[in-house]
């Protein structure tokens, strides 16, 4: 059957065939498509493992800032006591941790007045694990933001820790208090208090790096993770002295990088000697963790805006 008439129409709509290397006279060079298509952030489809790519995080510290901000202000929005809860939560647990273990139980606290004691450990235990529990529903909770704009995806998490380090600080004067109450004199170990917050923060980026990208891959993270967290809170020496543990299992207790950053924190106010040891793998282990978070963390990024 022949078609007559439709021929202009046919030819507006199917282009003609150029011999390769050649281009018809008068035509204007076409851009070619690729063959898969471009995805900006995370790990590019080809690659196994992404890099830290810390370069990126740097030229978005604005945008940290902001968030940082955002976090501290949306957590004590329209609360009663405002900051203070920040302090709240550790002085009232040291208060009935030392009721129950020093006056009931009489847990020995290494020559040191039990409420210091507990409250050294308490400190850095309450920063960690608010920290990560922040960070396992950061990226969930942001799912508006993240599927409408690009940008670094690790502000998120990495946010929700800073947002924990204005709690810290404030705490901290409680500790700073309870040092001149019980009449312990202040030494130049006290300068070492920055360090072991820098090992913690470490240890809590990576953590909650991991933790926020898992949770969006798979949501029961969410529920595991306060079981977690309380096995690990027993497994640190809070309410007890390392010293209360079998020699032949010290160890054990040593490769948990909290264990070395809360007797840092007892000896820095008692004015004792620092187990190095346990200092130097605190921070081996809490940077191994931060490298892992992030790699896993780009791995999995560049499926967060579908899986959210």
């Amino acid at each position: 059957m022949a078609i007559t008439g439709n021929e202009s129409v046919l030819e507006s709509v199917v282009p003609k065939r150029v011999a390769p290397g050649t281009r018809e006279r008068g035509a204007q060079p076409s851009l070619a498509l690729p063959e898969q298509p471009l995805i900006t952030g995370g790990a590019p489809a080809g690659e196994v493992w992404p890099s830290l790519n810390f370069r990126e995080l740097w030229a978005y510290r604005e945008l940290l800032y902001f968030l940082t901000w955002r976090d501290i202000k949306v957590r004590y929005k329209q609360t009663a006591m405002g900051a203070a809860w920040a302090v709240v939560q550790p002085f009232v647990t040291m208060l009935v941790f030392t009721l129950f273990f020093s006056i009931f139980i009489g847990v020995p606290s290494d020559s040191i007045p039990y409420p210091v004691f507990v409250y050294a450990g308490l400190l850095p235990w309450t920063f960690f694990s608010s920290a990560v529990n922040n960070c396992s529903g950061s990226l969930v909770g942001s799912s508006a933001l993240i599927t409408k704009v690009y940008f670094p995806r690790m502000v998120i998490p990495v946010a929700a820790v800073g947002a924990g380090l204005v709690d810290l600080a404030v705490a901290g004067a409680i500790l700073i208090g309870l040092v001149f109450v019980y009449g312990l004199a202040p030494t130049w170990n006290l300068l070492m208090l920055l360090p072991l917050v820098l090992i913690t923060t470490v240890l809590a980026i990576g953590v909650g790096l991991l933790i926020s990208a898992l949770t969006v891959r798979y949501r029961d993270v969410r529920h595991a993770l306060p079981f977690v967290l309380q096995i690990w809170m027993f497994a640190s020496p809070i309410i007890y002295p390392q010293s209360v543990v079998p020699v032949k299992w010290r160890w054990v207790l040593t490769l948990n990088p909290l264990t070395g950053v809360i007797e840092g924190f007892r000896s820095a106010l008692a004015g004792r000697e620092f187990d190095w040891f346990a200092l130097g793998l605190a921070a081996a282990i809490s940077s191994a963790l931060l490298v892992t978070g992030v790699l896993v963390f780009r791995r999995l990024e560049r499926v967060f805006a579908d899986l959210i």
